[in-house]
């Protein structure tokens, strides 16, 4: 019996030895025996990044900027009083005057009341908040609730729908406060948060990634008639309610205000836009100062390349992808005095690059009526740079107060009172205080005291948004009532484009 075992011992001995040995010899670096993933040298590296290589880094933390940021981020309420609209007789616009509503009387709707909410952030120790226009737009009144839920009342400053945003005041002082970052340090790819109260819900944080900038959606234009519009495009969270938000850095700056969301539903779907700080701040302080926002134009009109093909660009001989393309200079505007033509390429504002109409928006915005500012274009295939004295929509640098009254088409303009609305039962309105000796005297039979309500039915009520509705340059349609007078009168006006050359 042991003669027969000993044999197949060695054979097995042998066998074992031999696939050792050859193991080693085909597969040198494998270590036959260690415990897996232990003396292993197979090709597994760290994911970093160090010449060429992918290289780890620590994860971001971001408990530090949110604490700080929804200290300073408010839930902002708004209420709408209920109200009664009167139908308006379309044969009025014909008769000047509602004819038959005054003899058959005229159709009334109740409205109940209304309340809508939204965020806003605290961005200066004694009281300063910014928000959203369309937050705030059309309320009768405004609270602020903290995220200790302290609830106060708040007053709105000023708005400006061409950017959609508003300033309010609390009387509250010492209150945390967010500090402005630079929105041009902000990059594709960094992460950000998101802060404000969605959906009704508390203070919430979210966070994403920029994920691209200077974006043009169209949204606000259905507010103002020269929007500016040069998003930061992310895809952190952002809900119905978020609107007036902070968008927030790792190192806890505001570097926007969230105003929009990209959605088939309404609701967060991938995209959200929030409005460059350097533009909010320009905004806020204007409107602290001044009560309206000094609004400076270049003087240009440029093509919306984003909406032409590649046959139209050809057609219109715009053979660059990398500059603004002027297609008119206005008459007696900053470039046409500057020397800029139709058919320049504008290359840089202030030395900084713009490749698209959105980000020549985003950097004119940032100046006032009076600003001297270079630009770099290309005429011929030659580059040259020019300096650029910015107006307003008049076509001058004086600076237009909400207090006081405004000279347009020859005319004198000021806002209402609070006292004014109320007793002319009215949420807006701009008054004619003087109609003057020019356009609208000469084409519309307006009288002295006539308060303008909408222009294209669109509301009026400031005299920013009277400049801008008056800059459409086309047909205008101008809608009002008299103090003491019943019904509703309309005013056509044409010709603008004719008058400014003229001029």
């Amino acid at each position: 019996m042991k003669t027969r075992i000993v044999p197949v011992i060695l054979t097995a001995a042998i066998t074992t030895l031999t696939t050792l040995f050859l193991t080693g010899q085909f597969q040198p670096k494998l270590h036959i025996g260690a415990p897996q993933g232990q003396g292993s040298s197979l090709p597994v590296n760290f994911a970093s990044f160090e010449s060429g290589r992918v290289k780890g880094v620590a994860p971001v933390d971001f408990q530090p900027a949110a604490e700080a940021a929804v200290k300073a981020v408010v839930h902002v309420k708004t209420t709408r009083k209920a109200r009664t609209v009167v139908a308006q007789d379309p044969r009025a616009q014909l008769f000047g005057d509602d004819f038959f509503g005054d003899f058959f009387g005229r159709r009334q709707y109740y409205i109940p009341p209304q309340m809508g909410s939204g965020s806003g952030v605290v961005i200066s120790p004694d009281g300063y908040i910014v928000t959203n226009n369309h937050v705030i737009a059309g309320a009768d009144a405004v609270t602020v609730t903290f995220s200790n839920r302290y609830t106060t009342q708040a007053k709105v400053i000023g708005t400006d729908p061409s950017t959609d945003i508003a300033l309010l005041k609390v009387e509250d002082k010492n209150l945390p406060f967010m500090e402005f970052g630079n929105s041009d340090d902000v990059r594709i790819g960094q992460w950000v948060l998101a802060v404000g109260y969605p959906l009704t819900l508390d203070a919430t944080v979210t966070a994403g990634i920029v994920s691209a900038r200077s974006r043009s959606i169209g949204v606000n234009r259905s507010q103002a008639a020269n929007a500016i519009e040069a998003f930061i495009q992310t895809d952190a969270a952002v809900n119905p309610g978020n609107s007036g938000g902070p968008l927030v850095n790792t190192s806890g700056q505001l570097i926007g205000i969230n105003s929009a969301i990209a959605s088939p539903t309404g609701a967060y779907a991938g995209y959200s836009y929030a409005i460059p700080a350097n533009i909010v701040r320009k905004v806020a302080n204007d409107l602290m100062e001044y009560g309206s926002v000094q609004r400076a134009y270049l003087g240009i009109e440029y093509i919306d390349r984003q909406h032409l093909s590649p046959e139209q660009l050809d057609a219109l001989g715009i053979d660059r992808h990398d500059a603004v393309y002027v297609a008119r200079v206005m008459p007696g505007g900053g470039a046409e005095k500057a020397g800029l033509k139709k058919g320049d390429f504008i290359t840089k504002v202030n030395g900084v690059t713009v490749t698209t109409e959105p980000e020549l928006l985003e950097q004119i915005a940032r100046y006032k009526p009076g600003d001297h500012i270079s630009i770099s274009y290309i005429r011929d295939g030659k580059e040259a740079t020019t300096t650029v004295e910015l107006k307003n929509l008049e076509g001058t640098t004086s600076v237009v107060n909400k207090n006081t009254g405004s000279r347009m088409l020859g005319a004198s303009f000021r806002p209402l009172t609070a006292d004014e609305k109320v007793k002319y039962g009215t949420r807006n309105g701009i008054m004619v205080t003087d109609p003057g000796d020019g356009i609208l005297a000469a084409r519309t039979n307006i009288r002295k005291g006539f308060v303008i309500t909408e222009i294209n039915e669109r509301r009026i009520s400031s005299l920013e948004e009277l400049q801008q509705a008056l800059a459409h340059r086309g047909q205008l349609q101008i809608a009002g009532f008299y103090p003491g007078q019943k019904g509703r009168y309309y005013y056509g006006l044409s010709g603008l484009h004719e008058v400014e050359q003229e001029q």
